[in-house]
This record gives structure tokens, sequence and C-alpha cells, in this order.
């Protein structure tokens, strides 16, 4: 319980008044997406984290959060990728498999829409205030679990406007230490403040198309061999993880990546991009149906709105009057499959009769785009709110690897389902 929760309790039994409807209080304001609806962003809960461990089949993984206390100690806490949800890396889209174990990432998440049926633990909806003892502090194991919007460092920056800027450099002791603030976009309330983090022999440095070391810094007269010298307020990209730290400052970061121009980081944006578009044309751009009109013996006519998060590049190859393939996937966007056969064997094929832009800004988590379409072959996962995955009949026929698809014969719930049991309990 935190302290304010304590008060408010220690205030209430004094003057006589009973406490017992404050947890049903709690669960009334607590928010959980509704299926076919795109949560507001302003109702999900932000925080940020080192990351752990991925299970990138079933888009799940862990976060050591940040908190009060002592970061190592922090147990890794489950998260899962809403349908919906966004992965952003080096600026670009990306899926969990691309980003490093370690990287700093900072979350935007909800409660589980559907407990029953959540690949991770479930926590209570108050988790986020209450105190996990005094080595881990509040915060660290928030009840909202489910992502819609996962970013690495220069992800977060691009999108919000801020920038680090490099104050000092310190190579008196190894690792290096770096004076930085991350300055807030122009015009923002928050205010910037003085970090210190590290870096070593292994931190790369992206200048233009080269890629530097700090000894290349230093050979060319940019930095010191050793002790201080003034980075005057140089503006930067910086990609971040977490190393134990030998001075014992428990959650002092680390530099992985410095970015020193608009060059450099456009680049590896496009390297990435490029990366998750490969991926997508062989795995299909998820969506979910909004409704169905049923004709006779199997034929229907399906809208569907694809999830957001693509390279437009993507989206584009989807043209009103040609051929698509559409597959009915769980949660997880796993394909539903029947023994070895590949999803272009057990997808309906259809006819895209309509392609619609939604005007004004798509919510988060939402391209923006629907598609109505026509098949003969509606199959049961084809079913308003359900999820599927769709491509253009131009794009490759490629099977995908086992953990990356259901048996649609077999009968384990957890093909289905994917149990949290998987995440250790400490």
């Amino acid at each position: 319980m935190n302290q304010i929760s304590r008060t408010i309790r220690l205030l209430a039994a004094f003057i006589g008044i009973s406490t017992t409807g404050l947890a049903a209080d709690s669960e009334a304001e607590a928010f959980r997406p509704e299926a076919g609806k795109f949560p507001p962003l302003e109702k999900a809960h932000i925080y940020r984290g080192e990351l752990a461990f991925v299970d990138h089949a079933n888009r799940r993984g862990s976060l050591r959060v940040e908190g009060p206390g002592i970061f190592r100690s922090t147990e890794p806490h489950p998260f899962a990728m809403l349908p919906y949800g966004m992965i952003r890396y080096h600026g670009a889209p990306a899926d969990l498999r691309d980003i490093p174990l370690g990287t700093i990432i900072r979350v935007t998440a909800f409660l589980p829409p559907d407990p029953k049926l959540s690949s991770v633990p479930v926590l209570p909806v108050d988790n986020k205030n209450r105190d996990a003892n005094h080595r881990r502090g509040v915060g660290v194991f928030p009840g909202e679990n489910h992502v819609i919007l996962l970013e690495d460092e220069p992800s977060y920056c691009l999108r919000t406007g801020n920038m680090w800027k490099l104050k000092e450099v310190d190579l008196h002791t190894a690792p290096g230490m770096i004076l930085a603030t991350l300055e807030p976009k122009q015009g923002g309330d928050a205010q910037a403040t003085e970090q210190k983090l590290t870096f070593d022999n292994a931190t790369r440095i992206w200048r233009g198309r080269e890629c530097l070391s700090v000894a290349d810094l230093v050979a060319e007269g940019i930095w010191p061999a050793s002790g201080k010298t003034s980075l005057g307020g140089q503006a930067v990209l910086l990609d971040l993880t977490w190393k134990p730290c030998p001075d014992g400052i428990f959650r002092r970061l680390h530099i992985s990546d410095i970015w020193l121009n608009d060059t450099a980081s456009q680049r590896a944006a496009q390297i990435q991009t490029e990366t998750h578009k490969a991926f997508m044309r062989s795995r299909w751009i998820p969506g979910w149906v909004d409704a169905v009109e049923y004709g006779k013996f199997g034929h229907a006519t399906v809208s569907v709105t694809l999830f957001g998060g693509m390279d437009p590049s993507l989206y584009e190859d989807f043209r009103k009057g040609t051929q698509a393939l559409m597959n009915g996937v769980e949660n997880t966007l796993k394909h539903t499959e029947a023994g070895t056969a590949g999803p272009a064997q057990m997808a309906a094929k259809c006819g895209i009769l309509e392609v619609t832009r939604m005007a004004g800004e798509a919510p988060v988590g939402s391209s923006g785009i629907q598609l109505r379409l026509e098949t003969d072959l509606i199959t049961e996962g084809i079913r308003p709110t359900r999820i599927v995955r769709i491509r253009p009949a131009g794009w490759p026929d490629l099977h995908v690897p086992r953990e990356e698809y259901i048996n649609g014969n077999d009968p384990r719930l957890d093909e289905r389902f994917p149990t949290p049991a998987i995440f250790p309990k400490y």
C-alpha cells in the first residue's frame, strides 16, 4: 500500500467512514481495451526499463522496469504486445526479434483486455501504485502489461521531438563517462536534467555512413585521450542499455550507440525499415474484422481495418481490383494452419473491392486503412472483432517456421492461448 492510500484509509477509519469501497472504486476506474476498438492513448500507463527476455513467436517478453530502488534487484516484469501493438527500433518499424536484450525501452501499455486469455501474469489493477519493498520501490510491476507502443530511445526522441545534448566527456575512468541532458521539444513544459551516462570501447558512433569507435574520435582529436573536455551541448540521438556499473550507481544507463547527424540516423532507420518490410511480406499484414456480410455457399463480403506501424509502401500494395489472401490468426498474430500446410493453402482467396482511408489522424494501433474484400470461402477465423493477416497475391508464397503457426488440428488450448507459466516466479 502506498503512502497516499495508507493516509486515506487511516483518515477514513478515524472519522468512521467505511473503506470497503476503495478497491471497488479502483476497479471501476481501471481501463481495459475492448475488442474491435483502438484504445485512447491518454488512458495508457507509460514506463521505461531494460529488455530482459523475449518470446518473439508469441509477441511477449520481460522488462526490468525502472523505479526508485536498486535496479539490478528488480525482477523482470512480463509484458505482451496487443494484436495492434506497434514496435519501433532505430526510428523504424520492428519486430521484437530485432531489439537486442539489454536495450532500454519505453512502453505505453494497458491492462489485459481479457484477463482469462492473457499470455502473461495478470496483476491487480492498482499494482503500479504498490510498493514492491525498499529494494525495488513503487511502480516496477504495473498491472498495465499489454503494450500498444514499445520503442527504443531514438524512436521515442524522434516521435516526441526530444533531443539528447552532450555536455562533457570524461575518459579518465573506465568505462568513460558522458554528461548529457535530454532536452524537451521546443515549447514543451518539461525541464531538462543532467544525467551521467557510461560508454566503453564497444560503443558505436555513427557519423554519416561511417561507424566509428571511441578510439577513432580520440585519434581525430575530437575527444581527449584522457581527462575531461566540453562537448558544447552537441545534439545527438542515443541508444541506451544497462550494464552493471563499477561505482555502485544502480540506475546509471550505458550508451550503446551515438548518432552524430541526420544522415547517420536516417541510414539506421532505412536499414531497419527494409528489415521489417521483408519480414512482413513473409508474415502478412495484420488487422481485425470490422464486419461480415454473409452470402450463400461460403460467399461473404468482409471489411477489415489494417493495423498501423508499417512502412507506407506495404499498404500501397493493397489496391482495388487486385487479389489478396486472408487467414485467421490469434491475438499473438500466429497463423492458423492444418498440419504442415502453409498459410496460403489455408487462407481465403479474396478480391479487393474497395480501399478507403479514414479522414484525419488514425488512432495509435490503426493504419486508418479499411479493405472491403469478397471471398467464396469464409472460414471460422474470419468473424467480426477477430484478428486476421492479409497479403496481396503478388507477395511471395512463403511458409513460416513451426513456432510461428498454430496447428489447427491440435486440440491443446496452449497452442491458441499461450499460458503465463513460462515466466519464473522469483
